[in-house]
């Protein structure tokens, strides 16, 4: 029987990342997705061009309706924009007995922060103690510990320990930011790391490469794969995602991963 996966976070009205890049990753990794929408955007491949925060009432509402019809497996929560939803969101949550994944998105690929500054405090003390793993990239992680950016792996282990003391179960530390032939992600568990090992992939189509990931990670935790292991298969997913992406037009600027490059043809 399908495993129930919800998502939590923004809409991207250019389809490659948020809601909508969720939705297509927790579908291609064989389960069934269900969505709550924090916030609205108008954005493409080249920027974001406007962002609506979803009425705080309205976001309570939906998630009301959710969980009081359907079961849910597992959470997986994205850009929630302001300390006011982050406070609704880690209360949500504190009711559930699933895994919860966060992605702490602050950043867009193009740069448009989609977190308030003041909300980082909220995200670092109120939801990130709640997560049974969160993923941040280099520049993330950072900005959650108030420190430089990793530059190797060394500083990559520092953050990743400092990261488990705020209270998540697990981090998964992406090194995509480094500036090395090689794009190591860190799994920090609280009785040691794994490395994943991955050669960077020279390509412009890297919009929602972080949602597809998170969003994966929930499906295959959800359908009851230990962290190791649903990482270990998630970045499988990403990497093939990544790849073929040359198979899609989509866009002039960074373009979308493709979500489905396992199940289209190769004329899809």
């Amino acid at each position: 029987m399908a495993t129930n996966i919800l998502t939590i976070a923004g809409s991207d009205s250019g389809g490659g990342a948020g809601i909508q890049g969720d939705l297509k990753s927790i579908s291609a990794t064989g389960a069934y997705g269900l969505s709550v929408i924090t916030t609205l955007t108008a954005q493409n491949t080249m920027g974001v061009d406007a962002i609506y925060p979803v009425d705080i009432s309205f976001l309570k509402e939906q998630l009301q309706a959710v969980a009081g019809d359907i079961q849910i497996d597992a959470v997986k929560i994205g850009m929630l924009g302001t300390s006011e939803v982050i406070a609704a969101v880690a209360e949500f949550v504190a009711g559930l007995r699933c895994p919860i994944v966060v992605d702490p998105v602050m950043v867009a690929k193009s740069g448009d922060r989609l977190l308030q500054a003041d909300a980082v405090t909220s995200l670092r003390e109120l939801l990130i103690p709640k997560a049974s793993l969160v993923t941040p990239n280099l520049p993330e992680a950072a900005d959650l510990l108030s420190v430089a950016e990793a530059f190797d792996r060394e500083s990559m282990l520092n953050q990743a320990k400092a990261l488990l003391r705020l209270g998540p179960g697990a981090v998964l530390l992406k090194g995509g930011h480094l500036s090395t032939y090689e794009s190591p992600d860190l799994l920090a568990l609280g009785d040691g790391h794994i490395w994943y090992e991955s050669e960077r992939i020279k390509t412009m189509n890297t919009h929602g490469t972080g949602c597809t990931l998170s969003s994966a990670l929930a499906s295959f935790m959800g359908q009851g794969l230990d962290i190791p292991e649903a990482v270990s298969k998630a970045k499988t997913y990403i990497r093939g995602a990544i790849t073929e992406a040359k198979r899609l037009n989509v866009g002039k600027g960074h373009g979308p991963v493709h979500h489905f490059w396992a199940l289209w043809g190769d004329d899809g």
